[in-house]
């Protein structure tokens, strides 16, 4: 199921796992450190926690594709998802 864009962040989805993480990265030090105003400091907020969700999703979807390759009792080869907790 295709990721919905959140409402005013429809450019997250377009991004990258690697390039949304730097994003929120940027946003929390930016927050941590007080800069800014308040309305700048809760849109930043938001932003972040849309940027979040997008990582999350994109790491759901890369633990969907990623497989364990088992070796089953009998000898053979098999696959089964990872499970990547």
């Amino acid at each position: 199921m295709a990721e919905q864009p959140e409402p005013g962040f429809a450019d997250i989805a377009a991004l990258g796992f690697e390039d949304a993480l730097a994003e929120l990265e940027r946003i929390v030090r930016q927050l941590e450190e007080g800069r800014g105003k308040l309305d700048e400091a809760i849109s930043s907020y938001e932003r972040g926690t849309a940027l979040r969700r997008h990582c999350e999703a994109k790491l759901r979807e890369a633990q969907a594709k990623v497989e364990r390759i088992t070796i089953t009792a009998d000898g053979s080869v098999g696959r089964e998802p990872a499970r990547i907790d």
